[in-house]
């Protein structure tokens, strides 16, 4: 299985490509800006679109849904929870300074425990709250090696900001403490935005971490 991690965008999200090489086909994470990049690391590897995700609508994490929707044929997915931040678009953009994106068809189909099949890939899904209500995280075994798509719950020595529309930093403490920290220890982190890590090494030095779990 293949793995591709690369910055996109303004505020360099972190869009992740998961793909089954054999069948072709592949997930993309967070494609939060610069469509064609994304597009040209699709098609480097003859690979096809077959799902689009989002740990959760900040605009940084859904720039170049739509240019992806139209192009590959995809289908979109949210936690039903974030929507409404789905539909501030414009006035997140005012907010940041930049282009209001092109909006696109999106499922409300991240629930707790979801998985998404693309050729053997199955990506499970992880309702994590906190940094926005809708806000999930990724696990998918990578050649035995389980990995974790964090978006903005965690980061390396680090957790999501909370003073957004809707962040809640009790929630995001729950979700780090019953669902990131009961992983293995042995899990690939790749966070929404920033280098990797891993459960182990953020159980250990994360100062936001520390006495949970």
């Amino acid at each position: 299985m293949l793995v591709e991690t690369f910055p996109v965008g303004p505020l360099g999200c972190n869009c992740s490509i998961i793909a089954d090489p054999d069948s072709g086909l592949a997930i993309v994470v967070d494609p939060g800006g610069e469509f064609e990049k994304i597009r040209g690391e699709l098609e480097a590897r003859d690979l096809r679109a077959h799902a689009i995700v989002h740990t959760h609508t900040h605009i940084d994490h859904v720039g170049a849904t739509a240019p992806l929707q139209t192009w590959s044929g995809a289908e979109a997915h949210i936690h039903e929870a974030d929507r409404f931040l789905y539909d501030m678009l414009p006035i997140q953009a005012a907010m940041l300074g930049i282009p209001e994106p092109e909006k696109c068809d999106m499922r409300g189909t991240l629930t707790d425990d979801f998985s998404i099949r693309a050729g053997k890939i199955e990506l499970g899904v992880l309702h994590t709250p906190g940094h926005t209500p809708g806000s999930v995280s990724f696990l998918v075994d990578v050649d035995g090696e389980p990995c974790l798509f964090s978006g903005d719950t965690l980061f390396r020595g680090g957790i999501g900001r909370t003073d957004l529309w809707g962040g809640d930093h009790g929630q995001i403490v729950r979700s780090l403490e019953t669902r990131l920290l009961s992983l293995d220890d042995g899990t690939r982190v790749v966070p929404g935005h920033g280098p990797e890590s891993s459960i182990a090494v953020e159980r250990r030095t994360n100062p936001f971490l520390q006495g949970l779990g």
